[in-house]
């Protein structure tokens, strides 16, 4: 049936306050009405200071002037003033013409049917993203299709086809799959046709396309993120799992980052990519972003440092918890630095929410009493959470002005692991190791290289299982594993039976500077009659020819003393004033390159184990079926530089009977 509504109406003018140069204002009323019909002088319309609009429903707007009957203004009263939140309903508003001028976008008419609820079941819209012509939906539990200004018909037998529709938001087609973003809108990124997100309820890294969503952490990395996305969260509160689309290499980065109320550490992250090309994860990643996005070709990351990165727990307030500037906090929750200038983030809600609320500005921090100063007063509670950091940063990727593998001003070292596993049915003696590339890399300092471990065994000694397994020694590069040998002899000046002695006739294999002073290194072993064993150099005093060791001598005059001094690549500067001299004798206890090829023997390290005629250090190589292997980057050749690694290639021998 129909309806009466009662509406209502108030009639303005918009009247103009125009100087046209005189002392006199011109008053163009409406504005369009010409003098002829009645109108006032129309004044184009300048930028001077003086003109003004005014809208006003007394016609001259005078003071107490007679205002115009009031016509109709249609209105409507809306009863129900409470809000709704419908989180996995959509809405539209009005459209906007740049064309025309035309915005309605404030215009969300309850006339029309300008709502589509998707399936509640599959929790709230967490995502929308405008794909061709269509809307794609992303629910905690489900991704769907919006057809937009078009609707989906089916017929008897199931199949559908789309038509045009004066719908704006048409039928939602779900995809197949029961898959969603949960509550991880900032992992989304795209790319082409593809786009790609985490759904953490499933533990699974995904890629919509053309095809439908494709589980791309199935490939060769199903346990890490069954770990991992389970490792971000807390019982407080959720990590987060920031994506992005790396534009330069045309790769999609994913970090995985716990939440601050889990650990405080600067270590609670992984961050790695995916290559759709190869169809695999490629890389990991020494950053932890905020932001990931690509634009013109280059890739960017945004990232929150600060002049204090740390934590900590408010345990009381000075004189008070209200609004103030002291504050105490426990002395055991404090991590990192707090320096003046950082920004104070506190869990002011319980439980937390992320991220946590700007409260002020670091003031002082006190180490000693664990004293916390603000610059101006806040407001805490005992138990508070506190974080500290300063401003986010723009980070530009692959940039040739800074340093490789340097992130956020930090220096890392890049690092490839891989299985040696020729023949693996096979037990063998892999005697070493050999690559094809760049100056600079290193076999893992301190894992070696690590053979298949054996079957578990128990132990007398631990009283427990444990599987053991064949290990080399760490290979240094072919810098740092440089050394040489310096040899020297003198002869007594007199005798001796104290630590001192004057040496006189002194002659080595090695002199410096212009006088051709012979190298004393200290640390050099002494070695001669009267000598005792272990004894050492500890200075040398070239001008007097004062000899120091660390043990009384027993020696009489004329006696033949002997030094021998091994000195590594890192002592270079300090014994030969350079670090790259060119007439030492260079040895290589780590690669040594010949051909071309950076080559190294295998040096066994294992530990001794039960059971073993021959010990681990006294067998050359190391034995098994496979061996793992880490290389990485040194800090001393070519700092910041390109390093390359094409191959890597052991020499082993077949053991016999199996």
């Amino acid at each position: 049936m129909a309806a009466i509504i009662e509406i209502k109406y108030f009639n303005t003018f918009t009247l103009y306050k125009t100087n046209n140069g005189s002392e006199m204002p011109i008053w163009n009323s409406s504005r369009g009405i010409p003098e002829d019909l009645g109108g006032y002088e129309v004044v184009p319309n300048t930028n001077d200071a003086n003109n003004w609009v005014i809208e006003e429903s007394r016609i001259t707007g005078g003071y107490n002037n007679t205002s115009v009957d009031f016509g109709a203004k249609a209105y409507i009263v809306e009863e129900d003033t409470n809000a709704s939140f419908l989180g996995n309903s959509l809405i539209y508003s009005g459209p906007f013409n740049s064309r025309t001028g035309i915005n309605k976008t404030n215009v969300f008419s309850i006339g029309e049917d300008i709502t589509k609820s998707a399936d509640p079941a599959n929790g709230s819209i967490q995502k929308l993203y405008a794909s061709d012509s269509n809307l794609n939906v992303f629910q905690e539990l489900k991704v769907s299709r919006a057809l937009i200004d078009k609707d989906a018909i089916y017929s008897a037998e199931g199949g559908g086809s789309v038509t045009s529709s004066n719908l704006v938001i048409g039928v939602l087609q779900p995809f197949a799959g029961e898959y969603g973003i949960s509550k991880n809108p900032e992992s989304f990124a795209q790319y082409g046709y593809n786009q790609y997100f985490s759904d953490k309820n499933n533990n699974a890294i995904l890629e919509l396309n053309r095809s439908g969503i494709n589980e791309i952490s199935s490939y060769g990395m199903k346990n890490f993120f069954r770990t991992s996305l389970d490792f971000i969260d807390n019982s407080i509160s959720e990590g987060y799992v920031v994506g992005g689309f790396d534009i330069h290499n045309k790769q999609y980065v994913t970090s995985l980052q716990g939440n601050p109320t889990l650990n405080f550490s600067n270590n609670n992250y992984y961050t790695l990519a995916y290559d759709s090309k190869y169809n695999g994860w490629v890389s990991f990643y020494d950053y932890e972003p905020d932001q990931m996005f690509s634009l013109r070709n280059e890739f960017y990351s945004v990232k929150t440092l600060g002049l204090g990165v740390g934590s900590g727990v408010t345990t009381g307030c000075q004189g008070g918890c209200g609004p103030q500037t002291v504050f105490q906090l426990l002395a055991g929750s404090i991590t990192g630095n707090i320096e003046p200038g950082a920004t104070i983030r506190g869990c002011l809600a319980t439980p937390c929410v992320s991220p946590y609320t700007i409260l002020g500005v670091v003031a002082s921090f006190d180490s000693t009493t664990s004293i916390l100063t603000s610059v101006l007063p806040i407001t805490l509670t005992n138990d508070t959470k506190l974080s500290f950091g300063s401003s986010a940063g723009l980070y530009k990727h692959y940039s040739n002005n800074v340093d490789r593998s340097n992130f956020y001003g930090v220096g890392h070292s890049s690092s490839i692991s891989f299985v040696v596993n020729d023949n693996p049915v096979k037990s063998k003696s892999f005697l070493a190791i050999s690559y094809e590339g760049s100056s600079g890399w290193n076999l893992d300092l301190n894992a070696g290289m690590t053979s298949d471990p054996t079957g578990d065994d128990f132990s007398i000694v631990t009283q427990g299982w444990a599987e053991t397994q064949d290990r080399s020694g760490g290979i240094p590069s072919y810098y740092e594993g440089r050394y040489t040998i310096v040899e020297s002899q003198a002869t007594s000046a007199a005798a001796s039976a104290t630590t001192s002695v004057v040496i006189k006739n002194l002659t080595g294999t090695y002199g410096a500077g212009a006088d051709n002073q012979v190298l004393l290194p200290v640390g050099s072993a002494v070695s001669g009659n009267g000598v005792v064993l272990g004894t050492v150099v500890v200075s040398y005093t070239q001008a007097t020819g004062v000899l120091v060791l660390n043990q009384d001598l027993n020696i009489a005059i004329n006696t033949m003393l002997y030094f021998n001094a091994v000195v590594d690549g890192s002592n270079y500067l300090a014994v030969f004033g350079s670090s790259n001299p060119g007439f030492i004798n260079q040895l290589y206890k780590g690669f040594n390159r010949k051909e071309n090829k950076y080559v190294a023997s295998l040096i066994n390290n294992s530990r001794v184990n039960e059971g073993e005629v021959n010990f681990g250090e006294q067998i050359a190589g190391i034995k098994g079926f496979y061996v793992n292997a880490t290389m990485s980057t040194d800090t001393t050749t070519n700092p910041g530089g390109e390093k390359q690694l094409f191959q890597v290639s052991t020499t082993y021998t077949q053991n016999n009977g199996y």
